[in-house]
């Protein structure tokens, strides 16, 4: 097994940017980090803020997880790189107004033959996730509230509809 760190997220990028994107210029230092442990985002991908030609893509800490697939971390990764090229926290221009307008990012996974992955990724979320966040995020007794009726209090925007 690879130890998940900061090389294992950028061979990753490395190879989708190289596989799926190879007509995006990359105009500027592109990084890729793991952030923080979050219950709500995947991925996010942001401009340094003390230096804005730099973009930062910043992956949910969680993923350093084992029993997290990698396909989870390649569609996120995907996912933010498709922000990129589209002109968003990058020097690129801007392709459309809203990072997420009309199922850009669906399309896109579609489009450069990802659709599957796509699909994958948001199979395994619904199955999954809230089990990781139970193992990472152990709920605090609430007043006036039974141990046992204890849940997560929110959930992510993938389980809402489908």
């Amino acid at each position: 097994m690879s130890k998940r760190d900061e090389a294992w997220l950028q061979g990753i990028l490395d190879k989708i940017w190289d596989n799926y994107f190879p007509e995006v210029q990359q105009v500027n230092d592109v990084r890729i980090v793991f952030g923080r442990r979050t219950k709500r985002r995947l991925g996010s991908i942001s401009l340094h803020p003390s230096d804005c030609k730099t973009s930062v893509i910043t992956m949910n800490g969680l993923f350093r997880r084992e029993d997290v697939p990698e396909f989870v971390v390649e569609a996120t990764i995907f996912h933010e790189l498709t922000h990129y090229a589209h002109g968003f926290n990058s020097p690129l221009e801007q392709a459309q107004a809203h990072p997420h307008a009309g199922g850009v990012m669906r399309r896109e996974f579609a489009e450069r033959g990802l659709l599957e992955l796509y699909l994958q990724q948001k199979r395994w979320l619904k199955a999954n996730w809230l089990d990781v966040l139970t193992q990472e995020f152990p709920a605090k007794p609430r007043a006036g509230v039974r141990k046992t009726a204890r849940t997560i209090a929110i959930k992510p925007f993938w389980f809402i509809g489908d």
